[in-house]
């Protein structure tokens, strides 16, 4: 039993443990680095998946288009506007293709942009809107001469003095003015940037029974194919009283100001927007994107817009300017960019160029006396 008891029993001296066991090993910078790396991966981490933008967008049927309708986009016998043989004088007067010119650099290709609506007959009036204290009586008079009717407008500066707008679009506000022209009876119009050109006809587009319709917006980078629109082609229904509550809106709506316009509609219009197929706004990058859905539509391509390249001015952010009568030589040499990936669309905008010049001959020869 005693032997059992001294099991328990804790004598009142005991062996100290050696040093080098009774401490904590002094771990030294170890202490300290160890916690400092969790700590920074945890915040990398936590960065990367929030902040850092994705390399690569996630893939969607457009980037891997494969041609499977070959169905046309429209019925044509439902569109009684739509006549190819109808005299350029019949003109719908309710209905517009308007344009805007801001600087002497895009009178050209306004005039471009006229001759290809004459060339697939639209039957809309055509409108220019420009700035008469900044635009040249000689610039106009070539901007006009395929057919636009000038609208002179007063500049819509940009809202906190422009700042965090790009340079290049300090003056897109101004293409808000084209709610107004409903007070020229206009009450379906097509407004188009002045890089663009008509390859096929569009009347279809004034029958359209909603108030505002753009085509998405395409990227190279990893944004890819977007909800957002682009705002280089527009329909609409113009009315003052949307551009008036629009305006009183510009300075306090929540908006990146960096692609102005574009970015203040996409805001505006974010849940009413009706999106129009891609062939009524080729842009440049769908090409550079996904070659399979340029070459698969092509046929259908109502208007293309010159976007990653123009053939009529310098590339950005500069944006020389090329004179009127250079203009043939600065296509030979923009159409080799890129490796020659847009020739054949410099080649198209080149040609109607030309033939611009040839038909209009002797509208133009006026246009060098006119300043």
């Amino acid at each position: 039993m005693s032997s059992i008891l001294s099991y328990f029993h804790t004598p009142n001296e005991y062996a100290l443990l050696p040093s080098s066991i009774a401490k904590p090993p002094n771990r030294g910078w170890r202490h300290v680095l160890i916690p400092v790396i969790l700590v920074a991966s945890i915040s990398f981490n936590f960065f990367f998946f929030f902040f850092w933008p994705p390399k690569y967008t996630v893939k969607v049927a457009l980037d891997n288009y494969q041609s499977l309708n070959h169905n046309p986009i429209v019925d044509l016998s439902l569109l009684p506007l739509s006549s190819p043989n109808e005299p350029l004088d019949h003109a719908h007067e309710q209905h517009a293709v308007v344009t805007s010119l801001y600087t002497d650099a895009f009178a050209g290709a306004v005039a471009t942009l006229g001759h290809s609506l004459r060339k697939v007959n639209t039957t809309a009036r055509l409108v220019l809107l420009y700035f008469p204290d900044r635009v040249s009586p000689s610039a106009l008079c070539i901007a006009t001469s395929t057919g636009f009717v000038p609208h002179a407008v007063t500049r819509i500066p940009p809202p906190h003095d422009g700042r965090g707008v790009y340079p290049h679009f300090l003056d897109q506000f101004t293409k808000l003015n084209v709610w107004t022209l409903d007070a020229l009876g206009i009450r379906s119009l097509v407004y188009l940037d002045a890089d663009t050109l008509v390859r096929r006809n569009f009347d279809e587009l004034f029958t359209l029974p909603w108030m505002f319709a753009a085509t998405p917006d395409v990227f190279v980078d990893w944004k890819g194919f977007t909800l957002a629109f682009n705002a280089g082609v527009l329909f609409l229904r113009p009315s003052t009283a949307i551009f008036n509550d629009m305006i009183s809106k510009l300075s306090t709506a929540h908006y990146p100001l960096a692609d102005a316009e574009q970015s203040f509609l996409n805001h505006y219009f974010a849940a009413e927007v009706v999106r129009l197929p891609y062939h009524y706004n080729a842009n440049l990058a769908i090409k550079a994107r996904a070659l399979d859905l340029w070459e698969g539509t092509r046929h259908e391509h109502r208007i293309v817009h010159f976007t990653l390249v123009k053939p009529f001015i310098g590339r950005g952010p500069q944006y020389k300017e090329v004179p009127f009568d250079e203009v043939e030589k600065f296509v030979e040499e923009i159409k080799e960019v890129d490796g020659g990936a847009f020739r054949e669309e410099m080649v198209w905008w080149g040609e109607t160029f030309v033939e611009m010049k040839q038909v209009y001959a002797p509208q133009l020869a006026l246009c060098k006396a006119a300043d």
